[in-house]
């Protein structure tokens, strides 16, 4: 299937990205191939614990399961089990996607994810990134930021901010239903929780979305949390990398029906969709960044 992003689409993106008026958000799907995605984790829990629930596939319902059969932390333990001894992926390849963006001329990255991939990737490009986390939760609130001692983020020192914490701070995950859901309420009560450096990089540049699926807790959280209720004038163009849509019956009508029902949904929400893993965007925008940078 042809990627959907048109043509002024791409131009305008690679213009903010010169600009450093773009900012990444790293999602479960970046990671491909070198960490399991969460519903091969979720159907593994489900099987080991024997989870009770059809909704095996759902890892955020499972981990909420394990955390109520065992108690919160429990699931993020597990988890992180599976970060330990795992090679980061080859940053040199030309489709590899924190690789590619770590080329980028940009300050800030944003991810969802709790490894360490990103941070270790600006490293590979000779850069100096800080890692921050969002601190969501009572635990992790009062802990030192970077951003306390007047950092800001350059190309040179960019920051690697996690949403939903990282794999050195198990408590400071987002991973059950109730984190996901404390996580909403509690951006949406305090503004502080995001620095002021962060919510520029929401609000002031075009947002680029790599390595989700629109049923992913994640992406719909960002969505709802901190994309909609941005004022529609002061917006600029998102994009987000999708898979194409694989219809249950596997018929070429019902497949173009989901097509358009997921372009309907996403232009509704005025984001536009590049139909393709996030291995062959990062391809492309390799590509086409090499070029634009030639050109300029």
């Amino acid at each position: 299937m042809p990627n959907t992003l048109e043509e002024r689409d791409w131009k305008l993106l690679l213009r903010r990205i010169k600009d450093g008026k773009c900012t990444p958000f790293l999602g479960a799907g970046a990671c491909f191939g070198v960490l399991p995605l969460g519903r091969e984790i979720a159907r593994k829990w489900a099987q080991e614990y024997h989870y009770p629930l059809e909704d095996t596939s759902d890892l955020a319902r499972v981990a909420q399961f394990l955390a109520v059969e065992y108690d919160p932390m429990f699931p993020k333990e597990e988890i992180l089990r599976l970060f330990e001894n795992v090679a980061p992926p080859d940053f040199a390849a030309p489709d590899e996607p924190h690789g590619v963006l770590a080329d980028l001329p940009l300050p800030v990255y944003m991810t969802t994810n709790y490894d360490g991939f990103m941070v270790r990737a600006l490293k590979n490009r000779n850069k100096d990134p800080k890692r921050e986390l969002c601190r969501w939760n009572k635990y992790i609130k009062g802990q030192s930021s970077v951003f306390d001692r007047g950092f800001h983020p350059t190309v040179a020192n960019p920051v690697v901010f996690h949403l939903h914490g990282h794999d050195g701070l198990p408590e400071s995950l987002v991973l059950a239903e109730d984190d996901y859901l404390d996580f909403l309420v509690n951006i949406s009560r305090d503004t502080e929780l995001l620095p002021p450096r962060i919510q520029e990089a929401l609000t002031g540049a075009s947002l680029l979305f790599i390595g989700y699926r629109l049923a992913d807790w994640s992406f719909r959280v960002l969505f709802r949390g901190l994309v909609a209720p941005m004022e529609l004038s002061l917006r600029r163009i998102s994009v987000t990398v999708q898979l194409p849509p694989k219809p249950a019956n596997g018929s070429e009508s019902t497949r173009q029906r989901a097509q358009a029902y997921l372009d309907k949904y996403f232009d509704k929400i005025d984001v536009r969709v590049y139909w393709g893993t996030a291995r062959e965007f990062s391809a492309e925008l390799r590509k086409r960044w090499k070029e634009f940078s030639n050109g300029n």
